[in-house]
Formats: structure tokens, C-alpha cells, sequence
């Protein structure tokens, strides 16, 4: 009795192993709303971009995802939780080149590795930058801008609320010796302010963020940073040309990524997802709206891009004259 007792157990526990090796290993992605993390305030241009794919993959999943704005530290604060955050894809993060291209040069230490604490899932699109100015300031084209910082009687500053911006300014501002000063801000909304108000001199900002301000007439554009322009930005110069700094082509990037160890079932489910969305016309419609040029790239290809990323800003900060903090 007792072996057939201890046969029957041990039946009954061996079916039970087979039946939770056959049922699903935890409960499908998603089952609670997904929190998209951005490391800049409402209205920037990523904050924009994290808006439509959210939008999409809730359409999509039939999930909630949510856009939380971390904006500070020159992105760091966001990117730091996100590498901090559970790998199981309810935190995603809309980056830029700023927490992972930029910043390993703008500082000595950082809370977080920009390629090993991260899961590449896919690439978004580029931001050319414009230069502006406040529409009162006596200036209408670069070679005035410049020759106004240059007199001793004008007090000359730039501001900037994210690393591209920033190496912008001061790539610029080192270049042609024009010795403006740098006022740093939380996030690009900010800075526009700040610069509508006469508080700065210039600003290098992302068409998304400054555009209503352009066409309302507060600010006003000298020039793009790319050299391969846009049908937005056609009827700008470019900045390397018309300051005669050749090499001067800059441009943000856009992606998503989540915590390094996400499960690869969930990073293949989104990034399918939003290279089909980037596909779309009205997206890229909106995109090219926006003065952004769409860039799609799946989990692999765009790994491989931010690796390769790093060396290409570093070079950018040295020509800026940048000390890391």
C-alpha cells in the first residue's frame, strides 16, 4: 500500500510539473498600463513624439501607456530611474542622443551606463536644430548676429535646455569667437520663454518646440544645423555655411529603449509596432510637420547605432570646448 501510495503521489506531482511547464510562464504583456518615461517637459519635441507612440501602442495593445515627463539634469534623472527600473516592459523610455550619445562627455560620472543598462527596441527619427533669435534683437542673418556679439557694447548669451542645444551654442559660439554666455534650463519650453522675453541673445532649438513661435512672429530663424535640409528648413542657410565653420552639421535623435534584461517576446512586440506605425503616412506626415526626418531602425540596427553614436558626440563636445562637469 505504501508504494502504490508513493507511485500515486508521485504521479500526481510529475502531472502538475507538466501542466505548469505547459501554461503560459507569467500573464501576457500587457496587463497594466505601460509608463513611457521622457527626459524633457510638455511641449518639447520629444515629449511630442513620446504622445504619438503612445497613442499607437495603446491602440495597438489595447493597454493604457502613459507619458511621464522627467525632465532635468540634462536628462539624466530620467534615464537613471528608467536603468533602475523592473525589465518586465511597463517602463519604456522615449530617448534622445542626450542620455546616451552626450552625456558620458558632458560629465565625469553617471549614475547609469548608456549601452549596458539599456535594451535598444527602436529608432524613431532625427531633429535638425534652427538657430533663432528674439525678433527684437537688430540681427537678420548669422554674419549679423555675429558681428553684433562681437561689439563690446552688446552683452551677447545663449540658452539651452537639453545637451544638443547645448554643444550647439557652445560649438558655435567657440567657433567664431564670439564669447557669448551660457544660460542653461530645465527644458526647451523654458529657454523659448526666456528668449521671447529678451532674457537671451539666441537659442538652437528643434522646429517642434519653437514653430508656433516662428510663426507668430515672437522669434525669428537664422539657420539650420544640417547641411541636408528639410522641406521645412529650405529656405534657411545652414549655420556651417553662412559662419564659414565647415564640419557644423548637428541633429538630434529619437528612440526608445527600456531597462537592459527586458524579455526579447516584448522588445520584438514594440519595436514591430512602432516601425509599422513610422510606415504610415499621416505619421510621417506629422513627423515632417514637425521638422523631424522619420529614421526607423529595429532592436539590432539601432544597438549597433548608439554604440557607434558615443564616439561620433564626443568628437562634437571637443570642438565645442566643453570641460565635463
Amino acid at each position: 500500500m505504501n508504494i502504490k501510495r508513493i507511485a500515486t503521489a508521485l504521479g500526481l506531482t510529475l502531472a502538475a510539473v507538466a501542466s505548469q511547464a505547459q501554461a503560459p510562464s507569467s500573464t501576457p504583456w500587457p496587463s497594466k498600463p505601460v509608463r513611457i518615461v521622457t527626459a524633457f517637459g510638455a511641449g518639447s519635441a520629444s515629449d511630442i513624439v513620446a504622445r504619438m507612440i503612445a497613442e499607437d501602442l495603446q491602440t495597438a495593445f489595447k493597454q493604457s501607456f502613459v507619458v511621464d515627463n522627467k525632465p532635468g539634469a540634462s536628462g539624466m534623472l530620467a534615464a537613471d530611474m528608467v536603468a533602475k527600473s523592473a525589465p518586465d516592459g511597463y517602463t519604456l523610455f522615449l530617448t534622445t542622443n542626450t542620455a546616451h550619445s552626450v552625456n558620458p562627455y558632458l560629465f565625469k560620472t553617471l549614475p547609469y551606463d548608456p549601452i549596458k543598462d539599456f535594451t535598444p527596441i527602436a529608432r524613431v527619427c532625427y531633429f535638425p536644430f534652427i538657430l533663432a533669435v528674439n525678433a527684437q534683437l537688430p540681427v537678420k542673418t548669422i554674419p549679423e548676429l555675429i558681428a553684433y556679439g562681437k561689439n563690446p557694447a552688446n552683452k551677447t548669451s545663449y540658452a539651452y535646455g537639453n545637451s544638443t542645444g547645448q554643444i550647439a551654442g557652445a560649438a558655435f559660439s567657440n567657433l567664431t569667437k564670439l564669447g557669448a554666455v551660457a544660460v542653461p534650463y530645465k527644458s526647451t519650453p523654458q529657454a523659448l520663454t526666456d528668449l521671447i522675453g529678451g532674457q537671451v541673445s539666441f537659442l538652437f532649438v528643434d522646429l517642434a518646440s519653437s514653430r508656433p513661435h516662428l510663426q507668430s512672429g515672437r522669434i525669428r530663424a537664422l539657420g539650420v544645423t544640417v547641411e541636408q535640409k528639410g522641406p521645412l528648413t529650405q529656405d534657411l542657410p545652414s549655420v556651417g555655411a553662412a559662419a564659414q565653420l565647415p564640419g557644423f552639421d548637428l541633429a538630434a535623435w529619437v528612440g526608445v529603449v527600456g531597462p537592459t534584461g527586458m524579455p526579447p517576446a516584448i522588445v520584438a512586440q514594440v519595436s514591430a509596432r512602432i516601425n509599422q506605425m513610422l510606415a504610415r503616412k499621416d505619421v510621417v506626415d506629422k513627423l515632417t510637420a514637425m521638422g523631424a526626418d522619420v529614421a526607423p531602425a529595429g532592436a539590432a540596427d539601432f544597438g549597433a547605432y548608439m554604440s557607434a553614436q558615443l564616439s561620433v558626440w564626443g568628437r562634437k563636445v571637443q570642438e565645442a570646448g566643453i570641460q565635463p562637469e
